[in-house]
C-alpha cells in the first residue's frame, strides 16, 4: 500500500509510521492550498480598498505585520488537518458545500458572496484531505504522489504568498509608474480574481464531495446501516442550513460554534468517540483559519453590501436607504 515502505524490511509499527507521514503530507497540501486562497484574496481585497477612500483602515491593516506568522499559522493548520479523521474531514465537506449552494440560491440576481470565499478556508483544507484519501486509497505508490503533491502546492503558496507582499508594498507605487507588469497586469485584470476562486473552488468541492461519500459510505456494511446514518444526518444539515439563513445576526464565531454543536450531538449519538474529538479538532481548525482575518472579513462584508442590487422602486427613498445603511452598520459591528 505504501509506495516507500514496499521497499524497506518490514519493522514493527513501520506501517504505522507511513500512515502518519501520509496523513502529515495531506494536511500539508491542505494547509498550502488555503494559503493559496488567503493570498489570492488579500491581493484582491487590498486593490479594492486602495481605490475606496472609505475602506482605508482595512487597507492598512492588511498591509501591517500579522501577529501570527503565516508559517506558523499554515504548520498548525497542517496538524490540525493530519489529526482530524476522513470521516469527520468528508462531513465538514458536505456540510459546508450545502451551505454554500443555499447561500448562493438566497442571493439576488447578479449579487456575489466574496465572504463565502474566506469562510471556506477549513472546508478546503478538509476537502484536499479527504478527496486526497480516497483517490490514493490503495494506490501503490500514494506516498511519493502526495510528496509531488506536497511539492506543487508548496511552489503555489510560495508564489502567491510573495505576490501578496508585492502589492500590498509595491503596488500603488506601481499602478501609477506603470513599470512593473505584475502591477499593470492586476491593473488591469484584477476584478477577476473572485470568479477564478469561485471555479476553482467549484470543481475542488464538486470532487470533494465525491470523495466525501465515498469514504463514509465505506464503513456500513448493508443500506440500512447506511440509512440510519444519512437520515439524521441530512435532518440534522438540513435545520443547521436554515438556522443560518434564519438568523443573519450572528457573528462569524458564534455561526461557526452552532454548525460543529450541532454537528457535535449528532456524533454524539451516531458517531464514535473518535468522531466527536475530531469535531472539537475541527473547530480550532475553523476559529484558527479565521484568526487575523478580521480585515479581509470587513472588506468582503463591505464590498458584498455594496454590490447587492438595489430594488428600483427604493431608488428615491433616502430615509429608508438611510435606514438600510444604519442597519448594516449595526450588523457589521456586531460582526
Amino acid at each position: 500500500m505504501f509506495s516507500l515502505g514496499s521497499w524497506l524490511p518490514a519493522l514493527p509499527g513501520l506501517e504505522w509510521a507511513w500512515a502518519l507521514l501520509d496523513a502529515l503530507l495531506r494536511g500539508l497540501v491542505g494547509a498550502c492550498a488555503v494559503s493559496v486562497l488567503c493570498s489570492l484574496l488579500k491581493v484582491y481585497l487590498y486593490i479594492q480598498c486602495l481605490n475606496d477612500p472609505e475602506q482605508q483602515a482595512e487597507k492598512e491593516a492588511m498591509r501591517a505585520r500579522r501577529w501570527v506568522p503565516e508559517l506558523l499559522q499554515m504548520l498548525v493548520l497542517m496538524g490540525i488537518l493530519a489529526m482530524v479523521g476522513s470521516r469527520v474531514a468528508a462531513l465538514v465537506v458536505l456540510e459546508f458545500s450545502l451551505r454554500a449552494i443555499s447561500t448562493l440560491l438566497s442571493l439576488g440576481k447578479g449579487a456575489r458572496s466574496t465572504q463565502l470565499l474566506l469562510l471556506c478556508q477549513y472546508s478546503l483544507g478538509c476537502g484536499l484531505s479527504c478527496g486526497l484519501s480516497f483517490l490514493l486509497e490503495g494506490a501503490p505508490h500514494s506516498t511519493c504522489n502526495l510528496g509531488l503533491a506536497v511539492g506543487l502546492a508548496g511552489l503555489l503558496a510560495t508564489y502567491a504568498r510573495r505576490l501578496a507582499h508585492h502589492v500590498c508594498t509595491l503596488y500603488e507605487l506601481h499602478s501609477r509608474a506603470r513599470y512593473c507588469g505584475v502591477c499593470l497586469f492586476l491593473l488591469a485584470s484584477g476584478h477577476g480574481v473572485p470568479r477564478l476562486l469561485r471555479k476553482a473552488l467549484a470543481v475542488t468541492f464538486a470532487v470533494a464531495d465525491l470523495a466525501a461519500v465515498g469514504l463514509i459510505n465505506r464503513d456500513f456494511l448493508s443500506t440500512a446501516e447506511a440509512a440510519r446514518f444519512w437520515t439524521p444526518l441530512t435532518i440534522c444539515y438540513a435545520l443547521l442550513v436554515a438556522h443560518m439563513q434564519g438568523g443573519p445576526g450572528q457573528s462569524i464565531p458564534q455561526t461557526v460554534l452552532v454548525r460543529m454543536g450541532g454537528l457535535f450531538i449528532l456524533l454524539l449519538t451516531i458517531g464514535r468517540w473518535a468522531d466527536v474529538l475530531h469535531v472539537l479538532l475541527s473547530l480550532l481548525g475553523e476559529l484558527w483559519c479565521l484568526l487575523g482575518a478580521g480585515a479581509m472579513l470587513a472588506a468582503c462584508r463591505r464590498q458584498d453590501f455594496s454590490q447587492r442590487p438595489r430594488p428600483e422602486g427604493r431608488m428615491g427613498s433616502g430615509p429608508e436607504e438611510a435606514s438600510s445603511a444604519r442597519e448594516e452598520e449595526k450588523l457589521r459591528a456586531r460582526m
